[in-house]
């Protein structure tokens, strides 16, 4: 496959090029990518293929599990609900986390609160479909499904903030 091929590979796998999302994280930590893929746990050749599209998808689903962890720390700390005092200890939290595979969000729930049932829907909306597909998919569903275009554009394409209002407003539906 060709680079481009590569980049429309992971765009259709992430929503958005991976050099995006890396990009995105180092500036929020002012980390450089020797740091980042230390603490993705992947070797920096590895995560430099993947930013230069050589490579499409991060194979290991721990690493996957703490990049969107970082991302959602990154979206945290840009609206103010994660201070700066409290990102160092939040970096090594997720360098030391193995990722974990959870049944059922009310499992989540009873676990971590409520930011993790929105990271949940956040990241399973991202797993089955690109930014892209899903803003679609909300716009055609506007006229006949303005409740479900809502929760598709909050939880698949939104910032995490409105997300976590969205839940707080409607978790008593749980």
């Amino acid at each position: 496959m060709s680079v481009e091929e590569n980049i429309e590979a992971q765009r259709a796998a992430y929503g958005e090029q991976l050099s995006e999302i890396f990009g995105r994280v180092k500036q929020a930590f002012g980390m450089n990518q020797s740091e980042l893929a230390g603490i993705l746990g992947m070797s920096a050749p590895m995560l430099s293929q993947l930013n230069s599209a050589q490579r499409v998808k991060i194979g290991n689903p721990a690493v996957l599990q703490r990049l969107q962890s970082l991302d959602e720390l990154a979206e945290q700390l840009d609206q103010g609900v994660v201070s700066r005092d409290e990102v160092p200890g939040r970096l090594e939290g997720i360098k030391a986390s193995t990722g974990r595979f959870t049944r059922t969000t009310s499992m989540v729930s009873a676990e971590a609160g409520d930011a993790a049932v929105v990271a949940g829907m956040r990241h399973l909306l991202r797993a089955v479909a690109s930014g892209q597909q899903i803003k679609e998919a909300a716009e055609q569903l506007e006229s006949t499904a303005p409740a479900l275009a809502e929760v598709l554009h909050t939880y698949g394409i939104g910032p995490v903030g409105p997300a976590h209002e969205h839940f707080t407003r409607h978790k008593d539906l749980f």
